[in-house]
């Protein structure tokens, strides 16, 4: 075996054995790169992360050496501009680390717009002359101010995924708009404990913030729809009961209001029982008068020879 496969074979045994020692495996893309902005990201993520290069075969090689069919997925990921990240730490956090730490830089011509570039208002570093005519041939609206060029109204001069030209790559340069950042670019994670591949990394701490929040609020609304009790809910349900006993305690009438009725009420007591009196007073006069007149026909029934006798006389 000559030295230079001595080599290969000692290049790709470190790597196999990183990988083991690892909790996370990523394949990151260095395309692009310079090696000075390389040599920067490696320096300041040291401490979570280790980068090494190495040719595309070596990094083939290395994945099939472990002898895991979970890893050989990576296989598809790995291109000629392709490097390890060997980390402990978990991998999704390592890809936002890696994002972090992007430098942004000039455009180049021929390159493709990133997102929509943008030119904002405002007063420039340029002077008049040959600038105004550069700056119009991307519609752009100027006006000389205090002697230097300003831009009167904001403009889009290029869409996203439009091929930049010379004059456009020119006119950002000069005025210092750097529409791309540059860095190590996570193109998938092997996770070595689950034996887990996981590729489309997209971190976005904004967006993910607000669609957390937006989240967060639909849940807490629908939580409070539906009365569910927690720490979160439980304020909002304590504030309702209190206005809802306000609301209730001013249908009540007041105490004032309250005798008057029992007062009324009292007297409506009396006024039947008066009428019950007199009725039974009636009733007893008229229970006498019907017992005289009984009275007076049973006599009557018994000596009918004298009633005849006291009608001649």
């Amino acid at each position: 075996m000559t030295t230079q496969h001595l080599l290969k074979e000692k290049q790709v045994n470190e790597l196999a054995e990183k990988i083991k020692n690892s909790k996370t495996l990523m394949i990151v893309s260095i395309k692009g790169l310079p090696s000075k902005q390389f040599q920067e990201i490696k320096k300041s993520i040291r401490d979570e992360a280790a980068i090494k290069v190495a040719k595309k075969n070596i990094l083939l090689r290395a994945i099939k050496s472990l002898k895991k069919e979970s890893i050989l997925e990576l296989e598809k990921h790995i291109e000629d501009n392709s490097a390890f990240a060997f980390s402990n730490t978990e991998g999704y956090e390592l890809a936002s680390l890696l994002l972090k730490n992007k430098t942004p830089v000039f455009a180049k011509a021929g390159q493709e717009a990133p997102d929509d570039i943008e030119v904002k208002e405002g007063p420039t570093d340029l002077m008049p002359g040959p600038a105004i005519s550069e700056l119009g041939s991307l519609g752009l609206q100027v006006a000389v101010e205090d002697g230097k060029i300003s831009i009167k109204k904001t403009k889009t001069v290029l869409n996203k995924g439009q091929i930049i030209n010379e004059n456009a790559a020119s006119i950002l340069q000069k005025l210092h708009i750097q529409p791309f950042n540059i860095g190590l670019i996570p193109v998938a994670i092997y996770d070595t404990e689950s034996e887990k591949v996981y590729t489309e990394i997209k971190i976005d701490s904004e967006e993910t913030t607000a669609n957390l929040k937006d989240a967060a609020a639909k849940a807490l609304g629908f939580a409070q729809k539906i009365t569910y009790f927690c720490k979160e809910t439980i304020t909002y349900f304590l504030a309702k009961a209190s206005l809802q006993e306000k609301s209730l305690s001013n249908l009540q009438p007041k105490e004032e209001t309250k005798e008057e009725p029992q007062k009324e009420k009292e007297e409506t007591k009396e006024e039947p029982e008066g009428v019950v009196e007199t009725i039974q007073e009636k009733a007893k006069e008229i229970i006498e008068n019907v017992k005289e007149n009984v009275k007076e026909v049973v006599e009557t029934i018994k000596h009918p020879e004298e009633e005849t006798k006291n009608e001649w006389l």
